[in-house]
């Protein structure tokens, strides 16, 4: 579906009013909308000047977001974010914003939830399947072992 440049400006610029947008989703949605390159450049400056389009902002929802309803951990969001194109050096510094602590805490909630539900044959084996469970969840390998240690009252070295 071939557009002009000025109605594809303003359904982008309505698309980004509704919820924030990453560069990325916006350069994708215009290549869809098959724009040419210099058409698509003009745009995302525009976007960015009038500040509907900025990578920060949508970075700093979309950490929040998935840490709060989502139950991510720090790995599984970074990997996300690259996969927008989300430069380091934006994501980095507001993930350091976020206090490790709030992601432990998170981490031995969403555990302790699961560890409700979840069968095995044997300790072991319930042991693995929540270490399985965080490490899907984007969470370190160093908090899931001392969270689920502590949640079953082993010592860290019989997990490894």
């Amino acid at each position: 579906m071939k557009l002009s440049e000025p109605i594809a400006l303003n359904r982008i610029a309505a698309y980004c009013s509704k919820a924030e947008r990453c560069e990325w989703d916006v350069r994708r949605k215009l290549k869809v909308w098959e724009l040419e390159d210099d058409e698509v450049l003009r745009i995302v400056k525009r976007l960015k000047d009038e500040r509907f389009l900025s990578d920060e902002r949508f970075c700093r929802s979309f950490i929040n977001d998935k840490m709060r309803f989502n139950k991510w951990g720090k790995t599984k969001i970074i990997f996300e974010l690259r996969k927008r194109n989300i430069s380091s050096t934006i994501y980095q510094a507001i993930l350091d914003d976020f206090e490790d602590e709030s992601f432990d805490e998170q981490l031995e909630s969403i555990l302790k939830t699961k560890l409700k539900t979840v069968k095995g044959k044997d300790d072991y084996d319930r042991r693995n399947k929540l270490i399985r469970f965080a490490l899907g969840r984007g969470f370190s390998m160093d908090a899931v072992l001392k969270t689920v240690s502590k949640l079953l009252k082993t010592d860290c070295d019989d997990l490894s």
